[in-house]
């Protein structure tokens, strides 16, 4: 009979612990696929406001023109952040997508763009977004100056957590090359 110590059992419990948490990560996939129909969905909205424009455009006044472009240029910006999430949330917290890679077409980013720099998108496109949204208010000129008051309110609280969060990346970028020359002191000693 084998005798089996508790040190053994308890490596071989973490070893079966670890390897389900690091299998976990794939229940994430199936939300990244459903972001890639989500996209289908806004091509088909994009496609919709295009014949829309099309269709009226002799109708429009010059700032319905511009609010039409702007309609779109804010669906575009929407989709680029989905499929951003999309292929950088997969890449940094499921598996990295090896088909891409010597691809000429792939992305700079792909494969680069940690959760930090992905945050930093995040917000970047959301401030873009918000932007685009106030504008086309304006050039509406039917609006509630209380409800713009706090859309403007909304739009500088993006912009601030933007800046912040710019600002926490630059300190964390700098208190990791710190450490580096720490390290490299520590050697030449």
């Amino acid at each position: 009979m084998v005798k089996i110590s508790k040190k053994d059992l308890r490596h071989t419990f973490e070893d079966r612990m670890e390897r389900l948490l690091f299998a976990s990560r794939w229940i994430l996939s199936p939300m990244y696929v459903i972001l890639i129909l989500v996209l289908a969905l806004i091509l088909f909205k994009f496609v919709g406001d295009v014949v829309y424009f099309i269709m009226h455009m002799y109708t429009f006044t010059e700032n319905e023109w511009i609010i039409q472009v702007l309609k779109l240029l804010d669906l575009t910006l929407v989709a680029n952040l989905v499929l951003i999430v999309g292929i950088s949330g997969y890449e940094n917290f499921v598996s990295k997508i090896d088909i891409a890679e010597n691809h000429r077409d792939r992305p700079s980013w792909m494969g680069q763009l940690d959760f930090s720099g992905l945050k930093l998108k995040i917000i970047g496109s959301v401030v873009a977004i918000s932007i685009i949204e106030l504008l086309q208010d304006f050039l509406k000129m039917s609006f509630d100056p209380n409800v713009e008051f706090w859309r403007i309110i909304i739009h500088l609280t993006f912009v601030l957590t933007g800046v912040v969060f710019a600002g926490m990346e630059i300190l964390s970028e700098k208190r990791h090359e710190m450490k580096n020359k720490d390290k490299l002191i520590e050697i030449e000693y």
